[in-house]
C-alpha cells in the first residue's frame, strides 16, 4: 500500500498545475499548496501575521487568584460577630439598673461577675483614698498635705457614689466557685461620714490659710510702712497696722495647721514689734506692760473657744481679760503713743469681758433653771394624789423654767429634750 500511495500523490500535484488551478487554503486540510519558496518575511509582516491570529484567538476569561486579606477580614468579622453577642448580652446584664441586675442577681448571678469586680475595685478604692486622706487632713505637715488630702477625699467621694447602693443593700455577699465578695453596709455609712467631716475639715483649713494669708500681707505692708513713715503721725498709724496684723494672727482657730503657723508667726512678730517699735512706742516699761497684757489677752481668746462653758471656765476666762484690762490702765497717758494703744487695746478687751460676762450669767440661769425644772419633773413623777388640774399647773411650771435655759450653755440640748415631753404630756392631759 505505500508504494501505490506515493505516485498517486505526485500525480495528482502535476494535474493541479497543469491545469492552471490553486487551491484555496483554507479548502483542504489534507492537501496543502505547494508554494514557490518565499523570501523572508520581515518584522512588520511578523506583527501584523500575530495580530490577526489574536483577533482569531477566543478571549478565555482570567482566573482571579484568591484574596487572602479578603479571607482574613471575613474570619475576623465573623470572630467578631461570635464574640461580640455574648459580651453584649454580659453587658446589659450588667448595665446599673436595678430592674435588670434584680432578676439576673436571682436567677444567673454569675453573669453579674464584671459589676462585683468593679464594684469590690471601687470599694477598696474608697476605703484606700479615705484612709490617706484621714492622716494628711488630720496631721498635715504644710498646706500641700491639706490640697493632696482633698484630692484624695475627693476619690473617695467619686468611688462612693459608683456604688449601687440599693442593688447592694439587695444581695450584700456574692459567693460563685473561687470568687467571693461581701459588702459591708456598716462600714460605707461609716466612710460617708468620714467623707463628710474632712470635707468640713478641709473647708475650714482652706478658711485659715486664706486668713493666714491675708494676715501675713497686711504685716508685710505695716513693716514697709514703719520703715518709710517720715513723721511721727506716719510711724503711729504704722504702728497701729502693725498692731492690727498681728491680731488677725491671734484669731486664727489654733486647731488648724495655719493657727498653728499663725501662733509661731504671732511670737515671732511681737518680738520683731517690740524690738522695732519698742522705742518709738514710748519707754519699756509702757511695753512691757503692753505686752503682758497682750499676753493675758491671748489666753483668755484661747479659754473662751469652743463653746458652750460651764460657770467656773467662764470665770477663768473673765479673770484673764481683767488682768489684761488691768495692766493696760497702767500704762501712763505722758507716753502718747503708748497711751493711746493702751486705750484701743482697752476698749476691745472690755467689749471682750462684756460678752463673756453675759455668756457667764446665761449659763449660771440655765443651770438653776434646769435644776429647778429637774426638781419639779422628780415631784410630779411621784404624786399619787390624782388631780389633773394640779397637774397641769406643775408642768406649766417645768415648761416655763426649761424655756429659761439659753442657748448656746452646757445644758441647752437636754434642756429640750425634757422641754419636748413636758409639753407631751401637757397636751395629753389637757381636754380634747
Amino acid at each position: 500500500m505505500p508504494v501505490f500511495k506515493r505516485p498517486l500523490s505526485f500525480l495528482n500535484r502535476n494535474t493541479q498545475k497543469a491545469s492552471g488551478f490553486t487551491p484555496n487554503p483554507t479548502s483542504s486540510v489534507l492537501q496543502p499548496p505547494v508554494s514557490a519558496p518565499q523570501q523572508p518575511k520581515t518584522l512588520a509582516q511578523l506583527e501584523q501575521e500575530m495580530a490577526a491570529e489574536a483577533q482569531v484567538l477566543p478571549t478565555r476569561p482570567m482566573r482571579h487568584s484568591p484574596n487572602p486579606i479578603g479571607r482574613t477580614f471575613n474570619k475576623i468579622k465573623w470572630t467578631v460577630i461570635l464574640l461580640g453577642i455574648p459580651a453584649g448580652m454580659v453587658w446589659f446584664v450588667n448595665l446599673p439598673y436595678p430592674m435588670i441586675r434584680r432578676p439576673v442577681a436571682e436567677a444567673a448571678p454569675i453573669l453579674l461577675l464584671p459589676s462585683y469586680i468593679s464594684m469590690d475595685n471601687h470599694y477598696r478604692q474608697a476605703i484606700a483614698s479615705l484612709e490617706q486622706a484621714e492622716q494628711l487632713i488630720n496631721n498635715p505637715t504644710s498646706p500641700a498635705d491639706i490640697d493632696l488630702g482633698e484630692q484624695k477625699v475627693e476619690q473617695a467621694q467619686k468611688s462612693l457614689n459608683a456604688l449601687p447602693i440599693g442593688f447592694l443593700n439587695d444581695f450584700p455577699e456574692y459567693r460563685y466557685w473561687w470568687y467571693d465578695w461581701r459588702f459591708s453596709s456598716s462600714r460605707f455609712y461609716d466612710a460617708r461620714t468620714t467623707v463628710a467631716q474632712l470635707e468640713a475639715v478641709v473647708f475650714q483649713e482652706k478658711n485659715a490659710q486664706v486668713a493666714l494669708f491675708d494676715a501675713e500681707q497686711s504685716l508685710n505692708a505695716a513693716k514697709q510702712q514703719y520703715q518709710h513713715a517720715t513723721t511721727p503721725v506716719d510711724k503711729g498709724v504704722a504702728i497701729a497696722a502693725w498692731q492690727s496684723a498681728l491680731d488677725q494672727l491671734a484669731t486664727i482657730p489654733g486647731q488648724t495647721l495655719a493657727g498653728r503657723m499663725a501662733q509661731q508667726k504671732y511670737v515671732t512678730g511681737e518680738r520683731d514689734f517690740a524690738t522695732t517699735v519698742g522705742v518709738a512706742a514710748g519707754n519699756e516699761r509702757t511695753s512691757a506692760i503692753i505686752e503682758a497684757a497682750r499676753g493675758f489677752a491671748w489666753e483668755a481668746a484661747k479659754a473662751g473657744q469652743n463653746p458652750p462653758h460651764s460657770v467656773e471656765q467662764w470665770q477663768q476666762v473673765e479673770n484673764l481679760w481683767l488682768r489684761a484690762i488691768q495692766g493696760l490702765e497702767q500704762v501712763p497717758d505722758d507716753d502718747l503713743i503708748g497711751y493711746a494703744e493702751a486705750q484701743r487695746l482697752l476698749a476691745e478687751y472690755n467689749a471682750n469681758l462684756g460678752q463673756i460676762r453675759v455668756r457667764q450669767e446665761n449659763e449660771r440661769i440655765s443651770v438653776a433653771a434646769l435644776q429647778r425644772a429637774k426638781d419639779q419633773i422628780a415631784w410630779v413623777n411621784n404624786y399619787v394624789d390624782g388631780d389633773i388640774g394640779y397637774i397641769a399647773s406643775e408642768l406649766q411650771s417645768i415648761i416655763n423654767d426649761l424655756e429659761k435655759v439659753e442657748e448656746g450653755t452646757t445644758d441647752y440640748l437636754e434642756a429640750q429634750e425634757l422641754l419636748l415631753l413636758a409639753n407631751n404630756k401637757l397636751n395629753q392631759l389637757q381636754p380634747q
